[in-house]
């Protein structure tokens, strides 16, 4: 079920929010949001993960600077089901960055760009998306 999402012209400020809902697909492996400047500046690559590239019921998170591909970060927690609705909600400040997931799930990815907007997202695989937002 790969959807694909992009946009180049965000402009998205710290302290505003982009809420992404769509549909996991029943037999997904991973999906990709990924938040950027441009294609060599990737603020944000979040990658959760059922079963795919070695990572099982994992999010995955980096970064990419200048083309150079930031050290990974693994988050445990996995709020995401199988053939489920999820809302996915993003903000950002000066210092990090703020993934809310579905059951209360929280946390948060360092700025290592000290970016002060964001102005491209992309997303692909096993996710349907549903409705994009700002607020």
């Amino acid at each position: 079920m790969a959807c694909g999402l992009e946009d180049s012209n965000l402009n998205l400020k710290p302290g505003e929010c982009l809420q992404v809902r769509g549909e996991v697909a029943p037999d997904a492996k991973s999906f990709v949001p990924n938040l950027d400047k441009d294609s060599n500046n990737l603020y944000l690559c979040f990658n959760p993960c059922f079963n795919a590239h070695g990572d099982a019921n994992t999010t995955v998170c980096s970064s990419k600077d200048g083309g150079a591909c930031g050290a990974e970060q693994w988050k445990a927690a996995f709020p995401l089901q199988h053939g489920s609705v999820a809302e996915v909600f993003i903000s950002f400040d000066q210092a990090d960055m703020t993934i809310k997931l579905p059951d209360g799930y929280e946390f948060k990815f360092p700025n290592r760009l000290n970016l002060e907007a964001i102005n491209y997202v992309a997303a692909d695989s096993d996710f349907k998306i549903k409705c994009v937002a700002f607020d």
